[in-house]
């Protein structure tokens, strides 16, 4: 095996083509401007092939949350998080280039456009970002080829990571073992599904001031009612058992399921920090003009990177949380449950 033959060098180092060139216009950063795209769609392919993998280990029926198995699903988040913060960095690289130094090649790249970018459109709805959710869903696939939009359809029927979460979370067996809640009392009996959420729900209401008193219907919303249609990607169960996750995070046992909802949050915020130095890039770039491919420019992409938060039901738990010293004391048996005792 020779390294240059293993890499495929002659394809990939031959794979650059500047319309500049074509056109004899010469342009000296059009290589630069496709040298970074080329890098971006490989990076893509690789969080394809991670995400792909996480996917197919939370679809296993059974999932020991202190196995090797979780261990590898949070490893692979953290590595996705860590490619993403790459892709973000990339820019810093793209803005060596001036606008005039754009405007060489600009007009000659219509009607292409990042928008065409079928694995990243691809990857997000591998995420769990709905098509109902989508800025400009009317034509984000409209400047596709056939073939492209059928990936993209594709991904969309299959289940997402986030549906994969959901499942996963809704296993959690904890509040299913009555036995191991003997002698646990609330201060108060609600209509909740346990009396550990009576308590909690309890706590909570005597941690809010007057002005937080409307949390209390969201509570009700997020933890006891099951969402109506695309009103919610997450169930009740779920989210009861990611909050309960994030609130006794301290025990071995929910070390590894904290590290997952936090790998998902910090690849949403690198994935919004990718968006918004995009925009400020174009922004910089070309102004207020209409982009290559005719979108609105830094409007459209402002637009789609406040809409675009695929994990957000994650990060609005943290409305819910309490002080450390405020919560339920759990039963010894839960206790032994959670550390390996």
């Amino acid at each position: 095996m020779n390294y240059h033959d293993y890499l495929q060098l002659d394809s990939i180092l031959n794979a650059q083509f500047p319309e500049s060139d074509k056109q004899q216009l010469p342009a000296h950063d059009e290589m630069l401007f496709i040298v970074i795209h080329q890098a971006y769609e490989l990076w893509f392919k690789q969080l394809h092939h991670e995400v792909d993998s996480i996917g197919a280990i939370l679809a296993k029926p059974a999932l020991n949350d202190n196995s090797p198995e979780l261990q590898t699903i949070v490893h692979r988040l953290n590595r996705c998080v860590t490619i993403l913060r790459v892709l973000v960095h990339q820019m810093d690289i793209m803005e060596t280039m001036t606008p005039m130094d754009f405007l060489d090649f600009r007009d000659m790249l219509r009607p292409a456009s990042g928008f065409q970018s079928w694995q990243f459109k691809e990857l997000e709805a591998k995420l769990g970002l709905k098509y109902e959710q989508r800025h400009g869903k009317e034509y984000y696939v409209s400047q596709l080829r056939p073939a492209h939009v059928e990936v993209i359809k594709k991904a969309e029927e299959n289940k997402s990571l986030l549906q994969w979460l959901n499942d996963w979370l809704e296993r959690m067996p904890f509040f299913d073992e009555k036995e191991n809640w003997k002698g646990f009392t609330a201060h108060e009996e609600t209509k909740t599904p346990h009396p550990f959420w009576s308590e909690y729900l309890y706590q909570y209401t005597q941690s809010l001031s007057d002005v937080e008193k409307a949390n209390l219907s969201a509570f009700e919303e997020t933890f006891l009612k099951e969402p109506t249609e695309n009103s919610r990607s997450l169930s009740a169960k779920a989210n009861r058992a990611a909050l309960f996750i994030m609130l006794y995070r301290g025990y071995p046992v929910l070390q590894l399921p904290f590290q997952l909802l936090n790998g998902l949050l910090e690849i949403d915020e690198q994935l919004s920090s990718w968006r918004y130095r995009h925009m400020n890039m174009v922004h910089r770039m070309i102004g207020t003009r209409i982009g290559t491919g005719g979108s609105t420019g830094k409007d459209y992409l402002k637009a789609a990177a406040d809409k675009h938060y695929i994990f957000r039901e994650i990060a609005q738990l943290n409305s819910f949380l309490i002080e450390r010293r405020k919560l339920p004391v759990l039963p010894g048996e839960v206790e032994k449950r959670l550390g390996f005792f």
